[in-house]
């Protein structure tokens, strides 16, 4: 349901942001590095709370972990074969931060005088059943993340009597409505005098919007819950969302 309600949601724009600064970082351009660090430090942060299910400061093991796996996402990111760079640099600090946690867990069972005497064959298995469990492990959590994020959408949604049933409903038909509908919300989230007219006034500032863009005022008008939606999302910290989403509707 939230797929159909969303169909065409993102334009091309952010999504080549963090691409083209992981391209750029990868060549040795320290300040698209940079920027992406800072841009991302949030995200870097909650995919390692997510992992060790607690909350993680600038000076915990844990973040070094997760901005050290992020750097490795940079330097790894391939343009065509990933699927983008923030769904890659998410899977490469989940594996890094359970990597963490395993040698963790396993210098403590040794401190504790726990061994274990295994032949190279059963170390194989061993290391091919920790594998699928991995494997298995990382797909369980995508799928709560996402629970978790559709979750949080929605009670932001509310707040502007919005719903996904809505917007199933008011989601423009026609793909130039959608771009269209996009681009009015990105200039929105992005002015923060809209922003905070948004937010007190739980409205689009469509006199103003109608001075800054080629559409008429009926059709702004038309897509307003639409744009809504976009600019709600567009400002959320719901990076998995995000990604997930521009990964099935581009």
């Amino acid at each position: 349901m939230l797929i159909a309600a969303l169909t065409g949601l993102f334009g091309r724009s952010e999504k080549a942001t963090a691409e083209e600064l992981a391209l750029l970082a990868q060549k040795g351009n320290d300040e698209a590095l940079t920027n992406l660090l800072s841009a991302y430090t949030p995200f870097m942060k909650k995919t390692a709370a997510q992992v060790c299910k607690r909350f993680i400061d600038d000076h915990d093991d844990e973040y070094s972990i997760a901005l050290s796996a992020f750097h490795e996402a940079i330097e790894g990111f391939e343009l065509g074969k990933n699927a983008s760079f923030l769904t890659f640099a998410h899977m490469v600090i989940r594996r890094r931060m359970i990597d963490f946690i395993r040698k963790e867990n396993r210098r403590s069972e040794f401190s504790s005088n726990f061994t274990i005497s295994a032949s190279s064959e059963e170390e194989t298995l061993k290391w091919i059943e920790d594998s699928a469990a991995l494997n298995r492990f990382s797909l369980e959590q995508q799928s709560q993340i996402r629970r978790e994020e559709i979750a949080q959408y929605e009670v932001m949604l509310s707040e502007f009597n919005l719903s996904y049933q809505i917007l199933v409903k008011v989601s423009p038909s026609h793909e130039d409505a959608r771009k269209s509908a996009v681009q009015i919300a990105q200039l929105v989230a992005e002015t923060e005098e809209y922003m905070e007219y948004l937010r007190s006034k739980k409205k689009l500032p469509i006199k103003e919007i109608e001075k800054m863009v080629r559409v008429s005022r009926k059709t702004i008008e038309r897509n307003r819950k639409y744009i809504i939606a976009i600019i709600l999302l567009l400002n959320s910290d719901l990076h998995y969302l995000k990604d997930y989403l521009k990964e099935r509707l581009l």
